[in-house]
């Protein structure tokens, strides 16, 4: 392999890795949140793993979070509003990130 090859290789796995801990602060991000509007909601126990199944799977109707603040904004009703739901989740995303970094 020459330097290029190597350099190369190397930036791919870099991105690779950046893509992969972007999933997973995105995904933290998203059950922080659901505990969060659980925690509004009363949730606890088996309804609270139940709704944080439900909040991660609406990530995946569409590109972006606003798949998931419409439905937390749906869920909680008038006990927040989607302004405030997308700055928890800003913070909420911050937390996650800083949880992963002391992970690794």
């Amino acid at each position: 392999m020459t330097t290029f090859d190597d350099r190369e290789s190397a930036f791919e796995n870099k991105y690779a890795h950046d893509e992969e801990m972007k999933f997973k602060a995105e995904a933290r991000a998203n059950k922080l949140l659901a505990i969060w509007a659980a925690g509004l909601m009363g949730k606890s126990g088996e309804e609270l793993n139940a709704y944080i199944t439900a909040v991660i799977k609406a990530d995946f109707e569409e590109a972006g979070h606003e798949d998931v603040v419409r439905k937390v904004a749906g869920d909680l009703g008038d006990k927040s509003s989607a302004d405030e739901i997308r700055a928890q989740r800003v913070a909420l995303l911050a937390e996650a990130k800083a949880q992963l970094m002391g992970e690794v």
